[in-house]
């Protein structure tokens, strides 16, 4: 490698209540490892997909939480924060987002895989996919 920055993707698991919501905490950084900033990313949708386990191809879309905008900034925060309940480590989060489940539950069964992926195009360059899987109860 010639000194660039690695990527590392990886799903975040959770678990969650059916008919229920989850508040979703990641620390999200750019190319070069630095915290993504509000200023950084001009547009942010999120889709939540039930998954088959048996079939990893398989993806089928939550109605009423498929390619829904977000407005930025009550998605990425100024600054890493460090407050409940992020337990990861001591370095702390910039994303947040709690599912709406007011109109329609984002994990409507229990006992499923639900893929919840957000896709934030920055200012510049590709774009970027935070994910987390949630297993229901």
């Amino acid at each position: 490698m010639n000194g660039s920055p690695v990527a590392q993707a990886f799903d975040i698991y959770g678990v969650a209540f059916r008919g229920g919501t989850a508040t979703l905490l990641a620390r999200v950084v750019d190319e070069f490892g630095a915290p993504l900033r509000p200023d950084d990313v001009i547009a942010a949708e999120y889709s939540v997909y039930e998954l088959n386990l048996s079939d990893p191809n398989y993806r089928q879309a939550v109605p009423g939480h498929h390619a829904r905008s977000l407005a930025v900034r009550d998605l990425l925060l100024p600054e890493l924060r460090r407050d409940y309940p992020w337990d990861v480590d001591e370095v702390g989060y910039n994303f947040r987002h709690t599912l709406d489940a007011a109109v329609a539950p984002p994990f409507p069964g229990a006992g499923r895989h639900y893929l919840v992926e957000f896709r934030l195009q920055p200012a510049v360059g590709q774009v970027i996919i935070v994910r987390f899987r949630v297993y229901t109860i």
